[in-house]
């Protein structure tokens, strides 16, 4: 896998996944769309570790300098 994230991007996308948990584990979203957001979380974070995104990939973009 080549790296196609930048850093800025990795960023964004591991606080967006920190709120999630806080928002799912404090009890502010709960039931499906609690589990739903869970796994988005889930992805979003594990992409931000790797710095690769499946999506950008078929596409040719990528956010790293």
């Amino acid at each position: 896998m080549k790296k196609n994230m930048g850093n800025l991007d990795r960023i964004i996308r591991a606080i967006v996944a920190v709120v999630i948990g806080i928002l799912y584990f404090s009890g502010v979203v709960s039931g499906t769309l609690g589990i739903v957001l869970l796994v988005i979380a889930g992805i979003l974070l594990a992409t931000s570790v790797v710095a690769f995104c499946p999506l950008y990939f078929p596409f040719k973009f990528s956010t790293r300098k």
